[in-house]
């Protein structure tokens, strides 16, 4: 992946690109942003850069199969190159990059299991990055088959790390690691302390993630800090058409939806109905209603979907009640609401004020939190049923 290939984040690109022909690149890298804005495809780019073979910091390095062929013209009339250097995509490095096969760019990502390690994973995870490499965690977890199991970078992935970077490099300048999500190494992360302080020579870590408060400290203040800026309306939908192919009033309506989410638009685009949409608003009318029977039913009926899906609702949950808050406040019926989330939300907003609102978020984001900690879905989703009928119907 090259930097031409990322939508938007030309703030961030122009950063990257300096900072890999100045000589001068930290041994660990941060890449901070919301869910699919593309911090994952940010690392990638950046570290096929580093290994590229026509990277000017690279020309004193030994030569590869690729001197065989001589400069290639497309290199030169690369949209970045000259002026600011991007990875010619033609050399065998990046070759290699591109396909997420180089030996000298390792991988580490959330897992499935209490001793399992990124390695076991390869071919799912080059296949996830080739369709989609600005995913988010719900939809990598679920093609591993996670159900109702939480990821987690393991403690032996740890130490299949710490073994992989005190190798040599193989064939290219550095060797680098690309950690997708930090957050879910957890304590775990501790071991990993004194390799991010004090690296072997020429290795550098790339870390893409979401959220900084579940980041161990120690290992933030052992990184230089990138910050992704939330995509815009106009650089998603441009998104869609070349990804896409869509039509500019359909891609422009699926941006307004995805709030900034490269990941969710195109979840938009290849599903258009939308099963967190209708599942909440099918949970809502039943709690407005209070039927005991109906409640039990669809608790039941939830509880089959597994912890990761159900985490990935509950954040949609509370998309729509920012979106309904704002509604509430401001009357303004101009939202990032489909048809009939719009129709649902203009009617609660008749009968919910921002006091009830402010409960209702209090309650999925507790949901969240028991979640993670494998509360007994039955159970939780029950009480919140009945939590959320009592706010709903109660003065």
């Amino acid at each position: 992946m090259i930097f031409s290939d990322i939508i938007g984040q030309s703030r961030t690109k122009t950063f990257l690109l300096q900072l890999a022909h100045s000589e001068r690149i930290p041994h660990a890298l941060l890449f901070l942003g919301p869910t699919g804005s593309g911090n994952l495809a940010l690392t990638l780019a950046f570290a096929q850069l580093l290994q590229c073979e026509k990277n000017p910091t690279n020309r004193n390095a030994e030569p590869t199969e690729n001197s065989l062929f001589g400069a290639t013209e497309s290199s030169e009339n690369h949209p970045l190159a000259p002026a600011l250097g991007d990875a010619c995509g033609e050399c065998s490095a990046c070759r290699k990059a591109a396909q997420f096969a180089h030996p000298d760019i390792h991988f580490s990502f959330p897992t499935v299991g209490a001793n399992a390690v990124s390695t076991d994973y390869l071919k799912q995870w080059r296949a996830a990055l080739a369709e989609n490499p600005y995913m988010d965690v719900n939809t990598w977890l679920q093609r591993l088959g996670a159900e109702n199991k939480q990821g987690n970078i393991t403690k032996d992935e740890c130490n299949a790390i710490i073994k992989k970077l005190s190798l040599k490099a193989f064939e290219g300048r550095y060797k680098i690691l690309v950690m997708w999500l930090p957050e879910y190494l957890g304590k775990e992360g501790n071991r990993l302390l004194k390799l991010v302080e004090e690296p072997p020579e020429q290795t550098i870590f790339l870390l893409a993630a979401e959220n900084q408060d579940a980041i161990l400290n120690t290992i933030l203040s052992r990184c230089q800090l990138v910050k992704t800026d939330l995509l815009s309306d106009e650089e998603i939908t441009k998104g869609l058409h070349l990804q896409r192919g869509l039509d500019e009033s359909r891609a422009r309506q699926i941006a307004f939806l995805a709030d900034g989410d490269f990941s969710a638009a195109l979840h938009i685009a290849d599903n258009p109905e939308n099963d967190d949409a209708r599942l909440l608003l099918d949970w809502l009318r039943k709690c407005w209603r209070g039927n005991g029977v109906e409640l039990v039913k669809w608790t039941e009926d939830f509880a089959k979907l597994g912890r990761e899906n159900q985490k990935q609702f509950l954040h949609y949950g509370l998309h729509f009640l920012r979106e309904l808050m704002a509604l509430v406040v401001t009357g303004n019926p101009n939202l990032r609401l489909q048809p009939e989330e719009l129709a649902t939300a203009q009617n609660m907003a008749k009968v919910l004020n921002f006091d009830k609102i402010t409960r209702l978020v209090s309650l999925f984001n507790d949901n969240i939190y028991y979640v993670e900690r494998n509360a007994n879905p039955k159970i939780l989703f029950l009480d919140t049923s009945i939590q959320m009928n009592h706010i709903l119907k109660n003065a």
